[in-house]
This record gives C-alpha cells, structure tokens and sequence, in this order.
C-alpha cells in the first residue's frame, strides 16, 4: 500500500483532478446565448394568438431569462460550495447581474404592470413569485436558491395561463405608458450604477454632485466634495461579468417590452428609441477574445474590457432616459 501511497503519486493524482476541474470549469464558465424573444415565446406559447395578449410576451420573456440562468452548463454556481464551483467567481457575478434585472422586473410586474391604479389589490400569483426571487442568490440550503427561484417559475406561469383564459379576470397586464416608465426609471438607476462602477476601473475624479439642484437638500453625513474612485484589482471582472449579465437579461425583456406596448410606443414615436437602446444592449453581448479581462489605463498600450463595457451601457442609459421622457409626454 505505502508504495502506491508516494509523493510522486499523490501529486500526479492532485494534478489530474485540478485538471478535471480546471476543463469543467471552461466549460461551465460559457455564458448562455441571447436568444429570437418572438420565436422563443412562439413555442412556448399553446397558440398563436397568444403572443398577442398584452403581457403574455414579457411574462413568457421573464420565465425563459430565469430558466436559462438556472439551466446553463453547469447550473446554477453562486450557491456551490463543492469544486469547481466554489473557485468560479466570473459566472456567479453574471448570474447575480442576470438575478438584479429579474427581481426589478418580477417586482415591476407585483406592483405597475398587474394593477390597474393604486387602490387596485395586487395579483396573487405575483404576490407569491416576487418574494422568491429575493431569496439571497448564495443560499445552498433551507431553501436553495434553485428551489426558490424554481418556485417563483410555478406562481409565473400560472400567472401566465390565466392571462390567456377569458374566464378569469383577476390576472391581468396593463399595458399602459406610466406602468412601462416606472420600470424603466429603475433600469436607469441600475444601469447608471454599472456605468459609475465599471469607469471607476480607472482612477476618476468625481466631483460631489448628490445635493445638486436644490438648495435645501441634505444628506446624513457630510462627504468631500471631490473623490478618486478606484474599483479594486480583485473586483474588476466580477464588475465586468455583472454588467454584462444584467444586460443580457434586459436585452431580452426590451425586446418583450417592443412587443406588447407596441401601440403605445408607435402612439409616443418611441419604438425607433427603443430599438436604438437594443442595439446598444447587443453590443454588451460581443465576444470577449482576451482570456482576461483587460485593464489598460486611459489610451495606454492595453485595452481596457471595464471602459468599453461603460461606454455601451451609459449610450444605452441616455437612450433610456430620452425613452422615458417621451412616455411621459402626452
């Protein structure tokens, strides 16, 4: 026995096995591919006519994102406390990125698009799924997240078949210019913290501005007036990998979103500003050749992955702010 027992064995042995991980960690390291929203929906959908209840799009769009972070290869990673899983960091911050845009979307839905004014009384199937998906994305147990994201799926799609049965009037999607603008004031503020977070890969100089344009205003606690953000080296492509999750999963509820407030947004002349914030969003989604990500500073000799990502999300944000400006509009 001890002669099998060597050094030289037990090293090979740890060597293969970090080999093994190292391959199936590649693997499950592959992001899941952007998707035809009308074409998927289409086959999830019993009938044709389906596609053209209002709401039916972007709650079928919701459930495919979801089943698509938990389904990828590999599953679902941000819970995994067994290799290789437990070494991977760049697919959990895409999956927690994905998980952001999923929760303001399911929450959107609870309490806009499902009612038809404030005193209205919310949906149940919604009040049963949006609380799910806030379960913490790194609870592997009592519950796990698969479970209750899983959960969150049962309550959407009930949710989504008595859309389409005529006999039941309690679920309903209102497909109405102030409910989309509510939700889409959020995506701004998502996107706007991206931005900020992926530019500060560099050094930058941010003058205080949070009190600015009211003079009144204040704040608990004073700050500098002036500070240098730095985003740390260990943070950078989880940053990275974050923002470009969380654009995935918008890229796809946008392009929901063109399909069942079509009138509205051709009533406001917004669909070419829609379609211009899509692009953008498909830009995010490029393929990444470098195995790094880079961080060259400034217009040094390196790229800088962090700077690029930035610039397509904040094109993407002005778009988004024109967008909401004209659904207010009358």
């Amino acid at each position: 026995m001890k002669q099998y027992l060597n050094t030289k064995f037990i090293g090979s042995t740890l060597l293969v096995l970090l080999l093994i991980f190292w391959l199936i960690g590649v693997y499950w390291s592959f992001e899941p591919d952007t998707f035809d929203v009308r074409q998927a929906v289409m086959e999830e959908a019993q009938s044709d006519t389906y596609i053209d209840v209002p709401g039916y799009t972007v709650t079928s769009t919701l459930i495919l994102v979801t089943e698509k972070m938990l389904d990828k290869p590999g599953g679902y990673l941000s819970n995994d406390v067994t290799p290789p899983g437990l070494f991977l960091d760049n697919m959990p911050a895409w999956e927690f990125g994905a998980l952001e845009m999923i929760r303001d979307l399911s929450l959107a839905m609870r309490k806009d698009f499902s009612r038809s004014q404030s005193q209205s009384i919310e949906n149940q199937n919604l009040m049963k799924a949006q609380p799910e998906f806030n379960v913490n994305s790194r609870s592997w147990a009592l519950p796990s997240a698969e479970s209750a994201y899983g959960n969150a799926l049962k309550y959407l799609k009930q949710y989504r078949n008595e859309l389409v049965d005529p006999t039941l009037g309690d679920s309903q999607f209102y497909t109405r210019a102030d409910n989309l603008r509510d939700w889409l004031k959020q995506v701004e503020k998502r996107l706007g913290s991206y931005s900020q977070r992926l530019s500060a890969s560099v050094d930058s100089a941010r003058m205080n501005t949070d009190l600015a344009g009211d003079n009144k205003a204040k704040q608990s606690t004073p700050v500098a007036s002036e500070r240098v953000l730095k985003t740390s080296w260990w943070k950078l492509d989880d940053n990275f990998y974050e923002a470009r999750g969380a654009t995935w999963a918008l890229l796809h509820f946008l392009k929901a979103v063109e399909i069942d407030f079509a009138d509205i947004l051709e009533d406001k002349n917004a669909l070419v500003s829609l379609r211009q914030i899509i692009k953008e969003l498909e830009s995010t989604q490029k393929a990444v050749w470098s195995p790094m990500i880079l961080n060259g500073d400034g217009f040094g000799m390196l790229a800088n992955h962090s700077l690029v990502m930035a610039n397509y999300i904040s094109r993407a944000n002005a778009a988004l702010i024109e967008l909401s400006e004209l659904l207010n509009q009358g």
